[in-house]
């Protein structure tokens, strides 16, 4: 792509996007102004007693699904006594620290509403857009050189009452989760729960506490997840390293879901308490650790899809018929980006035109870039800094992406491809944490290099590769490169334990030695040697190699610590 020259960027919210939009504009001599509809920063994490003006916010009881040194900013760790998973104040208290230390709110406008994002009439030579924005009523137009949108996935509830005969007829109360705050209104309700996302089992959970009955009704099922993994350390913590992430790319798929399958099951049964997945569904996770035992108590029935409502009950697939006073669709949320033109709104929903999940395939100038508009396996706060730090350093003319014609090329071939069977859609379901992040670091030059790390600094390495994968990692080197990052990475799990320790007890394990250490390198170079033998012969039983994998993380994170 021809290069342009940018200056003045418009970035759309002032959620964990646009925060960290602001910061990398910042960071490249860009001159960022954000425009903020609400009146105040953090996007669906600012909690409000009341919904309205077409806002999503988080409802009160909520709480992080990932723990916190795997969803802060990379130059920017959470204090170490903030819990590990935390209820949306905490991670809004953050949002203020982070925006105030790195002096943000002076490049946001408040209550400003973007209405209208339109080419300039010299695009094509400049790449510049007409930002039109409103504020009190008074409408006022500004030129661009880029535009930054960072409104996310959650503007439009999905609410599919065509596909429910019968809605129109019920009587009772019919809610979309977006409206849902706090569970009080309900007591001694029946409600019915439509959709088993992380929204839908924490509401079904909460209501159950006070209404005298709630269904959870699922099409699909889930396999649920806990936020604790094995002795008590956070799952994401255990689970996303570049060990595993490692071991995963190099065994056969089908070795890897059996792996990821006998995990989950290894807590509960999910096809003895309805929540399994049918064969061919997507395969689809959350995280709740109540759930399981709501059902087990009865306080939560799980229901197969509702096939019609009446007046005041609801007809399920299976001919049962429950009476039903509430119906919550917790179906999620259609992809929406009103203030652009329609045949440019059109074209930014279909995922696979978009290069990285960011550039517009379509566009001759690079100047428009999606931020957090990606559904990722883990934090969407990482994603979104390092989709920032790159989208502004394509805008400084730092780095390049791919002509606009061979964009389009390739995403049209891939697209014939997946029509014809021959490729799974990618842009279905979430992408894979470490390897998206790491293509996005690669463009930049900041993904870590791990056997450069073993030579210059083991102790720093072994961390990077057999600790969870954090954001600091990638502030280690290259552009941006931050002097905290080793200190951060070689502390996380001192933040992490931190808010656990709050009754001391004295610690009488024995002093390192050279048997730690060997039970410390031991599991890893024992799994690399069976792995190797593995993929040159293939008469290894299965659980020679996953019951090796299963506990090596596990018990890295606890001989880490000493």
């Amino acid at each position: 792509m021809q290069e342009t020259m940018v200056k003045r960027v418009a970035i759309i919210g002032a959620g964990v996007s646009g925060l960290t939009s602001i910061k990398g504009c910042l960071e490249e001599g860009l001159e960022p102004i954000c425009f903020e509809r609400s009146d105040d920063i953090g996007g669906l994490w600012k909690f409000t007693e009341t919904t309205g003006h077409g806002m999503t916010k988080v409802y009160k009881s909520v709480v992080t699904n990932i723990t916190k040194e795997m969803s802060c900013y990379s130059d920017f760790p959470f204090p170490e006594d903030f819990p590990n998973y935390m209820k949306h104040t905490m991670l809004m208290e953050y949002l203020r620290s982070y925006a105030k230390h790195f002096d943000l709110l002076k490049y946001i406008h408040l209550k400003t509403t973007v209405t209208s994002v339109i080419k300039h009439q010299d695009f094509a030579t400049t790449g510049q857009w007409d930002v039109v924005t409103e504020t009190d009523g008074k409408k006022s137009t500004a030129v661009f050189d880029a535009v930054m949108i960072c409104t996310g996935h959650y503007l439009n509830p999905r609410l599919p009452l065509e596909s429910f005969p019968g809605i129109n007829k019920f009587q009772g109360q019919i809610l979309h989760s977006q409206e849902y705050r706090n569970p009080e209104s309900f007591q001694g309700k029946r409600v019915i729960v439509i959709g088993l996302g992380n929204t839908g089992g924490d509401i079904a959970v909460e209501l159950s506490r006070v209404a005298e009955k709630v269904f959870l009704s699922t099409r699909s099922g889930a396999w649920v997840d806990s936020r604790l993994s094995d002795d008590g350390y956070p799952t994401h913590m255990i689970q996303t390293t570049r060990f595993l992430h490692l071991v995963a790319h190099s065994l056969p798929s089908a070795i890897v879901n059996w792996m990821g399958k006998k995990r989950m099951s290894k807590w509960f049964n999910h096809k003895n308490y309805g929540l399994s997945i049918p064969k061919g569904q997507q395969q689809k996770r959350i995280a709740n650790d109540e759930l399981p035992s709501y059902i087990l108590c009865g306080a939560v029935t799980m229901k197969i899809s509702v096939k019609e409502f009446r007046e005041t009950c609801a007809i399920f697939e299976d001919g049962t018929v429950e009476n039903i006073d509430v119906v919550f669709f917790a179906t999620g949320y259609t992809y929406s980006l009103p203030f652009l033109e329609e045949p440019m709104e059109k074209f930014c929903k279909n995922k696979m035109f978009i290069y990285k999940y960011i550039f517009p395939s379509n566009l001759e100038k690079a100047t428009l870039a999606l931020i957090g508009h990606v559904g990722l396996q883990g934090s969407i706060i990482v994603g979104t800094e390092l989709q920032a730090r790159w989208a502004t350093r394509v805008f400084k003319g730092l780095c390049k992406i791919p002509p606009s014609s061979k964009m389009m090329t390739e995403a049209t071939k891939k697209e014939e491809l997946i029509k014809r069977g021959v490729i799974k859609d990618p842009t279905q379901g979430k992408q894979d944490y470490i390897t998206y992040l790491d293509e996005l670091a690669t463009c930049m030059g900041v993904k870590p290099n791990i056997l450069l790390l073993f030579l210059k600094d083991p102790r720093l390495a072994k961390e990077v590769f057999f600790g969870p994968c954090t954001s600091y990692q990638y502030r280690l080197m290259g552009p941006g490169k931050w002097d905290g990052a080793r200190k951060a990475i070689m502390t996380q799990w001192d933040r992490t334990l931190k808010p656990l320790q709050t009754r001391i007890i004295p610690d009488y394990s024995e002093p390192t030695s050279v048997t730690h250490w060997l039970k410390v390198w031991g599991p890893p170079i024992l799994f690399v040697a069976v792995l190797l033998t593995y993929k040159s012969s293939f008469h290894l039983p299965l659980t020679g190699i996953t019951g090796v994998a299963e506990r090596i993380s596990t018990y890295l994170a606890s001989t880490m610590r000493k």
